[in-house]
């Protein structure tokens, strides 16, 4: 990390200046910051200094021995412990540099060549240039849209580093789920993320299949809920999962990524066209397949299910995997093993990608798991449906009793293609009930529900990312209204957060006159899924759909809001072809002109 501190004097006489510069560093691992209590930590050692250079050190209960150092430049500074003193003279009116640079390492990566601040800003500058080339851009009539939509490719860059080295993975990077708590690998984060980002920054999406690829579980281990071919729900390489205080060093419990890993495939490989990726990962592709079959339905009764296999892992393995988050009308707990209905359906859509996969490779599977996937989607609409609360159970517990509550997850099905019609047309109306959207957003569980909180972490908040994947469902069945809706009622909350950036999560209270949504305390900020949420949002307002084996690109009855006059797209990717679009709106939806060109695809506008 490099700091620079810009001191300036506006003296008319030279001045001297005496500066105090204190470093400490705790080396409490993250979970400990989280509130884990340890019975016991490490040793620290006593700072010192090696050639003008602080160093602190630490050797934690695993046996590593971690070194945080702290260099100076730009002034003269004198240690004693870890405090510096620095004199600073200035001449009349001048204005100097501090630069920091503080390395944190383990044992054997041996001290980092100091570099100076001016080339790491150009590197900087040159990987953003990089990405900037690789990822579509945008210019909207709506300064705080254009905001917003800047804010948060801005966090997907931030977020997107190479995975540690000598860890998983070598060659690619991958978009962290989060900061402060979720700054690391994870399976469903990432997934998600990179469905959202797939038709204005595809790249994502190649890295993110490969990483995961790489980390899909071996063997059967309890310790860790790992079977062959599951996709890995969290990655860390801290103090406390090298010890087995938690058991996230590895750790493989969720019940959604492995049919996420193959959705997000299947939809990769149509936008991009990259056969070759598509055949490198057919075999873990396959592998999830089989995971979904053998091992995640659990009891044979062809929906999957989850229940952890250690004490230690996580009690609810979706995407609400707090400990409350599934439950029954009257508020007691399910019991697992547990049937989310989300996951249903992702797994109805996974099966419709690998088809999909298999007739562009070649392969003779894919009739085979279309008939699976249509015998899957008739029970789904048999067992899960709610009737008279016009929307599906949230789960079915291991007495095969539906948590008849009613939530935000049914949405998804709406973007996996479940319903039939006329299920469709009654759960999009009530996913848009005062219930449900409270003005900023569709909350995660319907007020007067048991356990109703707004202030809750998965019962009663909104999450954009959630409300991102129903309105693209809302979308699939053609209700570009509740699109908008969605749309606007998150944009106008982003404007209310600080740097108009998405959080992961606020309160789910209703929205008042003159009044802002509440923030949720500790909510990550800045968070993939979060910022990828808005470019999911804007894929479902244009309907529009990339397929690169056809070498088309559809604007499916484009829509903009009526605060958006118009918005302009330039470098959208179709394979190898790039394209360059203004919309503008009108009165029976959004006009398109094609701006340039470059390469053989065609547009496609429907009404």
């Amino acid at each position: 990390m490099l700091v620079r501190l810009v001191l300036h004097s506006f003296s008319p006489a030279r001045l001297r200046l005496r500066c105090e510069l204190r470093v400490a560093a705790d080396f409490r691992d993250v979970f400990e910051v989280r509130g884990v209590h340890r019975a016991r930590s490490g040793e620290r050692e006593p700072p010192r200094v090696d050639d003008g250079t602080l160093v602190l050190g630490y050797r934690g209960l695993d046996g590593v021995r971690r070194v945080t150092r702290c260099a100076i430049a730009g002034a003269e500074a004198r240690w004693e412990g870890s405090r510096a003193s620095l004199d600073v003279e200035f001449a009349p009116r001048e204005e100097r540099t501090i630069d920091l640079q503080v390395d944190c390492a383990q044992d054997g990566a041996g001290a980092r060549t100091p570099t100076a601040f001016a080339d790491a800003a150009a590197a900087r500058a040159r990987d953003h240039r990089a990405w900037e080339g690789e990822r579509a851009a945008f210019q909207a009539a709506d300064d705080g849209f254009a905001s917003v939509l800047a804010q948060a490719m801005t966090d997907v860059f931030m977020l997107t580093v190479p995975v540690e080295p000598g860890t998983w993975h070598d060659v690619d990077r991958y978009v962290y789920a989060g900061i402060p708590w979720y700054a690391t690998v994870f399976g469903r984060d990432g997934l998600i993320t990179a469905r959202q980002l797939l038709a204005f920054a595809p790249g994502h999406a190649r890295s993110v299949l490969r990483v995961l690829a790489a980390l899909q579980g071996k063997e059967e281990n309890a310790a860790r809920d790992e079977q062959p071919g599951k996709i890995v729900h969290e990655a860390r390489y801290g103090e406390m999962a090298a010890t087995g205080e938690v058991p996230f060093g590895r750790y493989y419990g969720s019940v959604d990524a492995t049919p996420l890993f193959c959705m997000l495939l299947g939809d990769y490989t149509r936008a991009t066209g990259d056969l070759a990726l598509a055949r490198e990962l057919w075999p873990n592709a396959l592998a999830a397949l089989d995971w979904i079959a053998r091992y995640g339905d659990r009891d044979g009764d062809g929906y999957v299910e989850y229940q952890r296999m250690s004490d230690h892992g996580l009690v609810n393995q979706g995407w609400k995997d707090s400990g409350d988050a599934i439950f029954h009308r009257d508020g007691s707990l399910a019991e697992p093993p547990i049937a989310l209905v989300e996951v249903q359906g992702y797994w109805y859509a996974a099966l419709h990608a690998m088809a999909d996969v298999a007739d562009a490779l070649g392969e003779p599977r894919g009739d085979g798991w279309r008939r699976d996937a249509a015998a899957l989607r008739d029970r789904i609409n048999a067992d899960f449906w709610i009737a008279g609360e016009d929307t599906y159970a949230l789960a079915l517990d291991r007495e095969k009793q539906p948590c008849a509550v009613v939530t935000s997850n049914p949405g998804h099905l709406l973007y996996c293609g479940v319903p039939d019609e006329a299920r469709a047309e009654r759960l999009a109306a009530r996913l848009l009930r005062t219930d449900l959207f409270c003005g900023w957003g569709i909350r995660t569980l319907a007020s007067g529900q048991a356990r109703y909180n707004p202030m809750s972490y998965h019962n009663g908040s909104i999450w954009p990312h959630d409300n991102s994947l129903i309105a693209a469902g809302l979308r699939r069945y053609g209700r570009v209204e509740g699109v908008l809706q969605v749309l606007t009622a998150l944009v106008e909350a982003a404007l209310h957060f600080e740097d108009r950036r998405l959080p992961e999560l606020f309160c789910g209270f209703g929205r008042r006159r003159d009044a802002a949504p509440v923030p949720y305390p500790v909510a990550c900020r800045p968070q993939a899924w979060a910022a990828g949420s808005v470019f999911l949002l804007l894929e479902a307002a244009l309907g529009l759909e990339v397929d690169a084996f056809h070498r088309r690109v559809v604007f499916r009855q484009p829509q903009l809001p009526a605060w958006l006059a118009w918005l302009e797209l330039r470098n959208v990717r179709v394979g190898t072809a790039r394209l360059d679009v203004n919309m503008q709106r009108g009165k029976y939806g959004a006009s398109l002109e094609i701006v340039r060109k470059d390469g053989d695809v065609e547009i496609v506008e429907t009404r």
